[in-house]
């Protein structure tokens, strides 16, 4: 068992590859909170995202509508308090763009809130998009933001997250997942939100033929410890 919160960030490729190695490196992860992208959006594709969530042994809410495959899925360690899946503005024929949210409490551990994003192909959206999503996420709790960034730290919209937040996980290239060679998926959190320190977490073992079966990019996680947010004692 890991300590603290778990957190994990995958873009699945619409579930179009292999799903079984998929689910096994979800498993594999044992994420409390996994932030998804380019999950199926077609209408009544629905039943294949919540397949998928019962094979990982995760919950996920439904309704991800409008926002351009990206959705939130979380363990029974985790309460639920509050869903949300949002459109961002695009032009008249680019790619539906959107990010999903869920408040989160562990508990005895204060609330969080996790935002899975996944940016435009254009270096101008993605920066007013980055924007936007600051912007319109719920501000009363510390901040998680997980996703498929489409751009290396020296991007614009990447500048403009490392400048709000912390980027907490690990480095190295995460795309495309047969001989990575960028980094363009990463886990940003508020500043008082401790990585959970070196030996407190189990490692994890993943299968790399998996990785590679599964889709095109790989995940990223992180564990963060969430005892300053823990509930006094009564």
């Amino acid at each position: 068992m890991h300590g603290g919160l778990r957190v994990a960030s995958y873009n699945v490729r619409g579930l179009g590859d292999d799903v079984a190695a998929a689910v096994r490196v979800v498993r594999a992860l044992a994420p409390d909170v996994l932030c998804l992208q380019e999950i199926p959006r077609r209408f009544l594709f629905g039943h294949r995202v919540a397949d998928f969530a019962a094979a990982c042994g995760l919950y996920w809410p439904g309704g991800s509508r409008g926002s351009g495959g990206t959705t939130v899925m979380t363990s029974l360690r985790v309460e639920t308090l509050a869903v949300g899946h949002e459109g961002l503005p695009v032009g008249y024929f680019d790619q539906q763009r959107g990010f999903a949210w869920q408040r989160v409490r562990l508990p005895d551990h204060g609330i969080v809130c996790v935002v899975s994003v996944h940016l435009s192909l254009r270096a101008r959206e993605r920066k007013v998009h980055i924007a936007q999503v600051l912007d319109r996420v719920p501000h009363d709790v510390p901040l998680v933001l997980a996703g498929d960034l489409n751009e290396e730290s020296t991007g614009r919209a990447w500048r403009t997250l490392a400048s709000r937040l912390r980027l907490v996980s690990p480095e190295g290239p995460t795309f495309p997942s047969r001989g990575p060679r960028t980094r363009i998926d990463a886990i940003f959190a508020e500043r008082g939100l401790a990585v959970a320190g070196a030996g407190s977490t189990a490692p994890v073992q993943l299968d790399p033929d998996d990785l590679v079966a599964a889709t095109d990019h790989l995940p990223v996680w992180t564990d963060l410890d969430l005892s300053a947010t823990a509930a006094p004692a009564v």
